[in-house]
């Protein structure tokens, strides 16, 4: 256990931002996954579903949680897949 209290303050930050940190992956990786589905699909939604998944793959680089190239290259391949000819 942690002897000082600024220790104690840090291990309840540092548990806050694991949990916000978990909960905003899980999300990029649903949006990610919604997204693939849809261009398999090759349906009409397929171009909305990647616009959705970047803004949430965005929101999670400015937020900190993950790395811009991180995200550079999880929306590149999303795009890659949007715009391969079919």
């Amino acid at each position: 256990m942690a002897n000082t209290r600024s220790a104690q303050k840090r291990i309840k930050q540092n548990e806050k931002r694991r949990l916000r940190n978990r909960a905003i992956r899980s999300t990029v990786r649903s949006s990610i996954r919604v997204a693939r589905e849809a261009l398999a699909g090759k349906g009409g939604e397929s171009a909305a579903a990647v616009r959705e998944a970047i803004r949430v793959i965005d929101r999670a680089v400015t937020q900190g949680v993950i790395h811009r190239n991180t995200a550079a290259r999880r929306k590149s391949a999303l795009a890659r897949k949007l715009n391969a000819p079919a």
